[in-house]
């Protein structure tokens, strides 16, 4: 096992990753730029080194900083968390290089899952099925043009290289789609340094359903279930939920079933989310791949009873999982909302600054809250990064007692001097489509904009 490992992150990830160290006998190592100095999640590290200034660019999505960052500090693994460089391939073979156990996949898999196209074609040749659209990323308007008229309207085009909702436009006819071409491959070429864009027909009201996998580097591929991420707002997540309200149990089992035999296929390890697109008449279609520890881990990690973060890093030390697919088992129900320094009322506008006041109870009941947070009172929310404060997490026996207690929870939150999403989460656990389990991607139950 290693002794010290660097987390190439910051806030409430970074703080996350820390715990998971601690629990293994690991002096977690963090890392911070200027614009972080003297914030109080870095009380969780040994020690921390300082990358530089302000803007991520300059700090925490540098490569070469960050792995000089890690032999400086005599670390012998590195997490990049989630965000960042979290996906990255050319950065986790930096880390090889300089003989810093990557904690994640190969680059050679991150690059095969990193971009959607070979990504798609892996996970057909595995058996999943996939979203009709484009065999790659094509070559101008013109052929968009003659894609989506094969496929039929309405389409959506996409980032190679995406996510997030960034490089996304649908389209609904011809004009929209040549109108959208050129603008979405700049915010692709912004966000990613990837202009490549591709095509896929849009299906409407569906839901987005999340497989969690687990690989060692011994052969073992698992599942951990689904998580439901269907409450979103431009293509980002606000709630997520497991298991699923949608899914029975033979179709969670053999999504789950699938989607393991799909990672093992390309060699994966470590932890890994495949991404599906459940349509109107139940088909199950294959999106992306996301070769990281998600956000919303700890939705699965309720229900089962697997520390992901932990074992993420026992298989970087290459341990076998000591688990088997009969012993990983849902118990009750979990759901987590995502408190982000955004006003709803004003158009999700972000609302950086300092937080006066910072209570989140625990003990609301009927069932257990877990907070996952880097924030204290007095504590500033830079503007410089993403807005999440923190993720409360609710259990029940039942999905309906897991409602309950996040509601009752939300109401007794008190956060101060910043606006956050919490009038959002209310909005939607109270609505009648949400309590009933009948929502999809296509709008945001009890809300509207």
């Amino acid at each position: 096992m290693f002794h010290r490992l660097l987390i190439a992150n910051r806030g409430e990830v970074a703080v996350r990753i820390a715990r998971a160290c601690r629990e293994l006998s690991i002096a977690p190592i963090g890392v911070c730029s200027e614009a972080d100095r003297g914030a109080s999640w870095l009380t969780a590290m040994d020690e921390v080194v300082c990358l530089g200034p302000g803007p991520a660019k300059s700090s925490y999505l540098d490569p070469e900083r960050v792995v000089q960052a890690a032999v400086q500090a005599r670390a012998s693994a590195l997490h990049p968390g989630w965000g960042f460089l979290a996906e990255n391939a050319r950065f986790a073979a930096l880390c090889e290089q300089h003989g810093v156990t990557f904690v994640g996949p190969t680059p050679r898999a991150m690059t095969l899952m990193g971009l959607k196209t070979p990504a798609k074609r892996a996970m057909r040749a595995a058996g999943l099925s996939v979203i009709p659209g484009s065999d790659g990323p094509l070559a101008d308007v013109e052929a968009a043009v003659a894609c989506a008229r094969e496929i039929g309207y309405p389409v959506i085009v996409k980032a190679d290289a995406g996510g997030g909702g960034r490089g996304m436009r649908k389209c609904t006819d011809e004009a929209e789609l040549r109108a959208a071409w050129d603008a979405a491959s700049r915010e692709a070429q912004g966000a990613f340094g990837n202009g490549d864009v591709y095509l896929e027909r849009y299906l409407e009201r569906g839901r987005h359903i999340e497989v969690q996998v687990l690989c060692d580097q011994h052969g073992r591929a698992l599942h951990l279930y689904e998580r439901e991420c269907s409450i979103q707002r431009r293509h980002q997540k606000l709630i997520e939920e497991s298991p699923s309200p949608v899914l029975s149990q033979a179709e969670r089992e053999q999504l789950g079933t699938r989607a393991a035999a799909a990672a093992a296929s390309i060699g994966y390890r470590g932890a890994g989310t495949m991404e599906f697109f459940r349509a109107p008449d139940g088909a199950l279609h294959f999106m992306e791949m996301n070769t990281r520890l998600q956000v919303e881990h700890p939705v699965t990690e309720l229900v089962t009873g697997v520390d992901l973060a932990a074992w993420q890093i026992r298989i970087a030390a290459r341990e076998r999982l000591e688990l088997a697919q009969r012993e990983i088992r849902l118990t009750g129900h979990a759901i987590e909302a995502r408190l982000n320094a955004e006003d709803p009322a004003q158009g999700f506008r972000p609302t950086p600054g300092r937080v006066t006041a910072f209570e989140i109870p625990t003990d609301r009941g009927p069932g257990r809250v877990r907070v996952d947070t880097h924030v204290r009172a007095g504590d500033t929310i830079p503007p410089l990064y993403d807005s999440l404060v923190a993720k409360v997490i609710a259990w029940g026996q039942t999905r309906e007692q897991a409602i309950e207690t996040l509601a009752r929870t939300l109401q007794a939150t008190r956060i101060e001097g910043i606006a956050t999403t919490i009038p959002l989460h209310l909005a939607v656990l109270a609505s009648t489509e949400f309590r009933a389990g009948r929502y999809d991607t296509g709008s945001i139950p009890g809300w509207s904009e």
